[in-house]
């Protein structure tokens, strides 16, 4: 299928079921954390995924390629985006397993309904305020600084958007961790997996990755550490096959 191009716009191969995806190189454009995200969570056949701050629609697109899902929908607030993501999904034919929706996530209940979806996956922006250097171009700053919504709202919203024993998948980072699992648990979403991810394995972890189960018990597994890097330019073995070079 061809799709218009809008200015500086470019479509990338994503190395699955030979998916592609329209990125614009002068916004933000996905990194190895929504790659990894979508592989650390776990959907079952039949079930109703909802992707909380979808950007370009890069999670659905990879989630619709690893699992079975019966249905996928994508929630982005900046249009733009929400547009390059709606015609990723019509040059890769996916308009009937996935929806992208414009919309704030402070108002997901709403917007689809409480105990609505089975997982919710999220790849939120990481910085608090002022946190670390701002990028002049808004629709970057918006994916990484928390200007338009806070965990606090994910954690809300996801917690009334689940259904009961539905689990949500995160990707953030470790210096957050203890507010990010305190929240969670405020709105009953309790912690069940976590892995830490590493650049190098003698360096300090940059991401952690989260499942946390709507109702579920206290009983938190810690799983092995995901390195990166070998050595510069480098990949793991593990990085490469969850890439699926």
């Amino acid at each position: 299928m061809t799709i218009e191009l809008k200015e500086n716009e470019r479509i990338d191969e994503l190395q699955r079921n030979g998916y592609q995806i329209i990125q614009n190189k002068n916004k933000f454009c996905f990194g190895m954390d929504a790659v990894l995200l979508s592989t650390f969570s776990n959907v079952k056949r039949g079930e109703k995924v909802l992707d909380l701050g979808t950007g370009t629609g890069i999670i659905p697109i990879l989630l619709e390629a690893k699992t079975e899902a019966i249905h996928i929908s994508g929630l982005e607030i900046q249009e733009d985006s929400a547009d390059m993501a709606r015609r990723s999904i019509l040059l890769n034919q996916l308009q009937e397993k996935i929806e992208i929706v414009t919309g704030d996530i402070k108002e997901a209940s709403h917007l689809f309904g409480n105990s609505s979806f089975d997982v919710i996956t999220c790849n939120p922006p990481y910085m608090i305020g002022n946190h670390g250097l701002k990028n002049e171009d808004l629709a970057k700053t918006i994916a990484r600084h928390e200007l338009l919504c806070n965990f606090e709202d994910i954690a809300r919203e996801s917690s009334k958007v689940l259904s009961p024993g539905g689990r949500i998948y995160l990707v953030h980072r470790p210096f957050r961790l203890a507010e990010i699992i305190s929240t969670l648990i405020r709105f009953q979403l309790e912690p069940k997996r976590m892995r830490l991810v590493y650049p190098y394995i003698d360096k300090e972890p940059n991401m952690v990755l989260i499942e946390a189960k709507k109702g579920g018990n206290s009983r938190l597994t810690i799983e092995k550490p995901l390195i990166i890097y070998q050595k510069k330019n480098s990949y793991t073995e593990e990085i490469i096959q969850l890439y699926g070079f």
